[in-house]
């Protein structure tokens, strides 16, 4: 059949419409050019400014010194604006300008001196890191930063300690935190002092941070955007408290339908992905107004952002996955309000808070709160202080088959939660796995390699929602409990020489145990069944049948090696005998105070019938702990 040439070149240029165009960006471009691939733009930022939804945005290999700053996002995932580093080339987008001109100023120490008007409007050494939360530890902090070959060195407060450095207590890397660097600004210029040793930083590379992120957009609701393939770094963020606008590396700013994949990200001085909200909401609220506790501020956020249109038709539902995060000092991932409906996949965050120079109540390799209906999944978090923290309104959140280790403060912390979330197919290995303020959790076969931390809190009243939805029902206080352990394993070593002159103590609230005793005095009753308690670790005292091996003193731990990461533990073969329960939204019921049920976010009947490694289970005897099988007498698995 013939067809009108007329025709088919109206559906050609039909069909490119609706595909977009395509713009490049070359470092041998001109942002005089057209854009096309043979006349590239020079920045991603003048690119930014002409994509129109449905475009593409291609970056050729090279390095970025800009901040993009998006004007507009895509009108939905059909008509996304995409950011694409070019197929097999390396892309960096750095926060960060060359610093030159070093002066000698003592031994071992040089002097920078940049007038102000170097910084443009932001300058980073002249603005403190200060918010809500934040914990100075007696100093000030800059957001500015220094860099040697590409790695940071340590602020201090004081010439002296750039003179003659100390070790920073609590450091990951005590020797690195005595290359110190000081700053001091006036009404002209920008004084910069560091402790460079025996390196010449004119004859090497020598970075400074000056600008406040890598990608973010200055406005709300600039939604549908794609980020990947991109490697980020060099950031002079802001603290990012639950009650400002978030600023990170990358930030999506109040929007909704990002998706953030495939980066490296690395060097923000406090966070590197931000799902936050805006400023209008509030912004360091109860810094400004101290009079209220800032639980109530918080509270009055959440109040005014649903007033304000926080809801699932305008906000969240973002796609963060497969990216490699680390060198944050806040966090890897964060999110106030603005993370809701979203997935969370694959990602590999390390080295989080490993200065230790400054601290707060909002830091962790992913700290979210309001993760309704948020999916964190896949992920591998070791080397930080806090691996995940669910900050209140938790409800409908799965945390699913993530490996978590080495992490000093704890691997998981569900703060000031009614519930329903839940928490399957984990490894946590780090000394402290869970700590628990919350109620109404599932937690289902899961490695518990180390001690919860449970307590009631009474002080503070916090949001529960209607299912699926970002409205508030009611507010409460944690009262604890209410909570399921279904087919988990808890390793816990050889358990201690008891204390004949110890009294047996009696059923408490709260505790830092190993197993699920702390349980057996919590206000509202626990659900147990098909789980095993090795070496020191207690079972929670009604449940029935537990498999309890006081003598297995088995404790599982990581290697890595160039092909990956292996949890290596010999799982007792007496294992196999627990009496193991198939894990469905009839079995788990309703959270007790939102009278909510352990369901999917699209409201289907939630089964647990798959493993870690996607393994489907079986439905008589679906297994003990997050592998549908047990494996032989190697006791290695690859995890990553």
């Amino acid at each position: 059949m013939r067809i009108c040439s007329s025709f088919v070149a109206l559906a050609v240029l039909s069909l490119s419409s609706a595909m977009g165009a395509e713009y490049h960006v070359a470092v041998s471009g001109n942002d005089r050019a057209d854009g096309s691939a043979q006349r590239p733009f020079r920045t991603i930022q003048r690119a930014a400014d002409v994509a129109q939804p449905g475009d593409v945005i291609t970056v050729h290999g090279g390095e970025y010194r800009e901040r993009v700053t998006p004007p507009r996002g895509g009108t939905g995932d059909d008509r996304r604006i995409v950011y694409q580093a070019a197929a097999g080339e390396k892309v960096v987008i750095k926060g960060s300008e060359v610093a030159r001109e070093w002066k000698p100023f003592a031994p071992g120490v040089w002097k920078l001196t940049l007038p102000n008007s170097f910084f443009g409007k932001y300058n980073p050494y002249k603005d403190r890191i200060f918010g809500d939360w934040f914990d100075d530890r007696g100093r000030p902090h800059h957001t500015g930063e220094v860099y040697l070959n590409g790695k940071s060195l340590w602020e201090t407060h004081l010439i002296e300690r750039v003179l003659n450095p100390r070790e920073t207590p609590g450091a990951a890397d005590a020797e690195g935190s005595t290359w110190t660097w000081f700053c001091e600004v006036d009404d002209q210029n920008t004084y910069i002092y560091a402790q460079f040793r025996d390196r010449d930083p004119n004859k090497e590379l020598v970075e400074i941070n000056v600008r406040d992120s890598c990608f973010y957009p200055d406005k709300p609701g600039c939604n549908f955007i794609t980020v990947r393939g991109f490697r980020m770094c060099h950031a002079a963020t802001q603290w990012a408290a639950p009650t400002a606008e978030q600023i990170g590396l990358i930030g999506t700013h109040w929007s909704k339908g990002w998706v953030i994949e495939n980066n490296v990200i690395s060097d923000s001085k406090c966070s590197g992905i931000t799902l936050g909200k805006d400023r209008a909401t509030g912004h360091n609220v109860w810094r400004n107004d101290p009079c209220k506790d800032g639980a109530i501020h918080y509270n009055e956020v959440i109040q005014r952002a649903l007033a304000a249109g926080w809801s699932r038709e305008n906000i969240g539902s973002h796609i963060v996955r497969n990216n490699v995060i680390f060198d944050c000092e806040q966090t890897g991932i964060c999110g106030s309000l603005g993370p809701v409906f979203s997935t969370i996949t694959g990602n590999h965050i390390y080295n989080i808070w490993r200065k230790r120079q400054f601290a707060g109540a909002e830091m962790g390799g992913i700290k979210l709160h309001a993760a309704i209906d948020v999916l964190i999944r896949g992920n591998l978090i070791h080397d930080c202080g806090r691996g995940l923290w669910m900050d209140w309104m938790a409800q409908g959140t799965r945390i699913s088959g993530n490996l978590l280790y080495n992490n000093s403060t704890d691997d998981l912390f569900v703060e000031v939660n009614h519930g329903p979330f839940l928490v399957d197919n984990n490894v946590f290995l780090s000394p402290l796995n869970v700590r628990d303020w919350s109620q109404g959790g599932a937690f289902v076969h899961n490695i518990f390699a180390g001690r919860f931390d449970v307590r009631p809190e009474l002080r503070r009243s916090t949001p529960y929602h209607e299912p699926h939805s970002t409205r508030v029902a009611g507010l409460s206080n944690i009262e604890g409990g209410d909570h399921r352990f279904y087919n988990n394993i808890f390793f816990g070593g050889a358990a201690p020489a008891a204390d004949p002159n110890q009294p047996t103590p009696a059923k408490p609230q709260r505790g830092v145990v190993l197993g699920l005793s702390v349980y057996d005095g919590s206000h509202f009753p626990v659900s147990a069944a098909g789980n095993v308690y090795c070496g020191a670790a207690q079972p929670y005292a009604r449940e029935e049948g537990p498999i309890v091996l006081p003598e297995s003193t088995a404790v599982p731990s990581v290697v890595r090696d160039d092909n990956g990461t292996y949890l290596v533990v010999r799982i007792p073969p007496e294992a196999r005998q627990a009496k193991t329960v198939w894990v469905t939204t009839e079995l788990l019921g309703k959270a007790k105070l939102p009278g909510t049920l352990f369901e999917n976010p699209d409201g289907s009947a939630l089964k647990i019938d798959h493993d870690y490694f996607g393994t489907p289970r079986k439905t008589d005897r679906p297994g003990v702990g997050p592998f549908a099988s047990l494996g032989d007498d190697s006791g290695r698995w690859k995890m990553w």
